[in-house]
């Protein structure tokens, strides 16, 4: 899909206040509420915007670990790939996942309540997923940015 600078400036508005009202949204892009909600619709549609949510506090939520895995499977065939992520969506506690280049097959970031907690859900979950060979875990000291927005730029239209 192509976006043009109306499209980019309701994803813009949208990022930075997902619950914005359509008569709101539509004055601050400069259009009638009913063109703006047509293109809300059609942005939905092409997979541009993919949902809403509400955006949660890990700490507040008595997670206060962050845990970024390193993982190596024992190939890279479809199977292995597509069993090893079969699984892992299956864990509540890892946050995200990529399959990688280079040295390791993936990255998780995970969840953790402590320490404690990491290591339960090390014995239980990582170390039980299908095909892993190597688990490599570092722990975050201190978030410095989590950014779900993206900078839209009009040029990009």
């Amino acid at each position: 899909m192509s976006l043009d600078r109306i499209d980019i400036a309701i994803l813009d508005a949208l990022q930075k206040d997902g619950r914005i009202p359509n008569a709101a949204l539509a004055e601050r892009v400069g259009l009638s509420q009913s063109a703006c909600s047509r293109r809300l619709d059609n942005l939905e549609k092409s997979g541009v915007i993919r949902g809403y949510h509400a955006r949660l506090s890990n700490a507040a939520l008595g997670h206060q670990m962050t845990a970024i895995v390193h993982i190596s499977l024992s190939g890279q065939f479809e199977k292995t790939l597509s069993e090893f992520e079969a699984a892992i969506k299956r864990c509540p506690n890892v946050l995200s996942c990529h399959l990688m280049s280079g040295e390791y097959d993936y990255i998780l970031r995970i969840a953790a309540k402590d320490l404690a907690d990491y290591e339960r859900i090390h014995k239980e979950w990582l170390t039980a997923m299908p095909h892993v060979t190597k688990i490599n875990s570092s722990f975050a000291l201190r978030e410095i940015i989590d950014r779900t927005a993206l900078g839209m730029k009009p040029e990009l239209a």
